[in-house]
């Protein structure tokens, strides 16, 4: 007893000495981070809300259940994700993926940079982005380089050699986290034998994913079987021409979303420095009930987001892009999509939240899912792989398109597409956990 009484005293000998604090007074983080709200992107602040359906005459819409959930804030893009903005995606990894080929070539300017600023050897040699690329360049060992890149002139309609990059190369890889190894009873299907099991603790926390980031152009020749669309301007040019910069970009699908998530996110945290990239949250796909509760811009029984249980105004006129009268397109100024900004926001600033183009979500679609969801910011997620069958890569979409009847605007409406096929109606806009500290209720 002695000998332990004296190790206690030398324990808090060694205390004293070295803190000069007796009372328990916290200790600073040491670091301040800008919290700065992301471009196009408008806060979404915490609260409750009822989903479900507020319109009994739509029994055959898809729709949620009536429950009472919180939400926590997030920043949402105020617009579906445009053509503009995504193909800064697309030509980032065009350039990418030429500069590497350059590099590996020896193609003088676009050697790997190898030194610091200091001339000091680097470990790990990267792409030069200084250098701008010349794409009109006759060098020899520049056009070689490029013609790995490029499509064979067999596989074109014309033949032509000079056919340029073939967009089928343009790949995006990133890491997500696997749910399946966070221990969630949901996420333990077994797809071999179509059971669920208790083995997640040997799943990888992290998996990798590779996604096409060229968006599917011939969407509009394959959702219209059998209307004459293979002429029709807007669906030859409507990503490359510019009068559609503003558009939404249509012919993505959910992985070429979540590619695109990853990447925006990759380079805000390249801008941003030590701890700053701890607290800063990722960019991703918004939960089904994050999406009805940004879509409800603050009006809790509303049918639509402008709050009214009409589709138009008492003048005649339309406050979104659809279907109105059973096929008159374009009584709402717009036969197919509309620019992104088009008609007015919502409550939380949010343009187009029903009609122009559905939106992706994270969420899978399963029927089943509101019997066993939280009322506390609840969400659900799959990550179905190559190996699953067509039913568990089902994806929520939300918001109704151009193509569609009024019914289907509708917030509390859904439908679902499959997570690798793409079409004309079906766009995207990314959410963003709000990463400071909040109250408990931001309106």
């Amino acid at each position: 007893m002695k000998r332990i009484f004296f190790l206690g005293l030398i324990g808090a000998g060694i205390l004293s000495c070295s803190s000069p604090q007796t009372e328990l007074v916290g200790s600073s983080a040491g670091i301040n981070p800008n919290y700065e709200q992301p471009l196009g992107m408008t806060k979404v602040g915490g609260g409750s809300f009822t989903t479900g359906p507020n319109d009994d005459d739509v029994p055959y819409a898809q729709t949620m259940p009536v429950k009472t959930v919180t939400m926590h804030s997030f920043y949402m893009d105020q617009t579906e994700i445009t053509n503009s903005e995504y193909r800064q995606f697309v030509h980032w990894v065009r350039d990418s993926i030429v500069r590497k080929a350059l590099a590996e070539a020896g193609v003088e300017g676009y050697e790997l940079v190898e030194e610091d600023s200091e001339g000091e050897p680097i470990d790990e040699p990267f792409l030069n982005w200084d250098v701008e690329i010349d794409w009109s360049s006759d060098d020899e060992a520049f056009v070689d380089a490029l013609k790995e890149l490029s499509y064979d002139p067999d596989q074109t309609v014309t033949g032509n050699q000079n056919a340029g990059l073939d967009v089928r190369n343009w790949t995006y890889e990133y890491k997500y986290i696997n749910n399946k190894a966070l221990g969630n009873p949901l996420n333990r299907y077994n797809r071999e034998d179509g059971t669920y099991g208790n083995n997640f603790e040997s799943a990888q926390l992290y998996k990798t994913a590779k996604a096409p980031v060229y968006p599917d152009t011939t969407v509009w020749l394959k959702d219209f079987a059998y209307a004459y669309t293979f002429n029709e301007p807007i669906f030859s040019n409507y990503f490359s021409h510019p009068g559609y910069d503003q558009y939404p970009v249509v012919g993505v699908s959910w992985e070429q979303a979540n590619a695109f998530c990853a990447w925006r996110t990759n380079v805000r945290q390249s801008q941003k420095s030590g701890m700053e990239k701890t607290f800063d949250t990722p960019f991703r796909l918004p939960t089904e009930m994050e999406w009805e509760y940004a879509a409800r811009g603050n009006k809790a029984k509303a049918v639509y987001p402008w709050g009214t249980p009409y589709p138009a105004t008492r003048q005649g006129c339309y406050l979104a892009n659809f279907k109105p009268r059973r096929g008159e397109y374009g009584v709402d100024q717009y036969v197919f999509t509309a620019p992104a900004n088009a008609y007015h926001p919502n409550g939380f600033g949010l343009f187009n939240m029903s009609g122009n183009v559905s939106e992706w979500t994270a969420t899978p679609f399963e029927q089943t899912q509101y019997s066993f969801y939280h009322d506390l910011n609840p969400d659900y997620r799959y990550n179905a792989e190559k190996g699953d069958s067509k039913k568990l890569k089902r994806k929520v979409i939300k918001g109704g398109s151009w193509k569609d009847v009024a019914a289907f605007i509708q917030i509390s409406a859904r439908d679902y597409q499959y997570q690798n096929e793409a079409s004309s109606f079906i766009g995207f806009r990314c959410v963003k956990t709000f990463e400071n500290v909040r109250s408990d209720y931001e309106k």
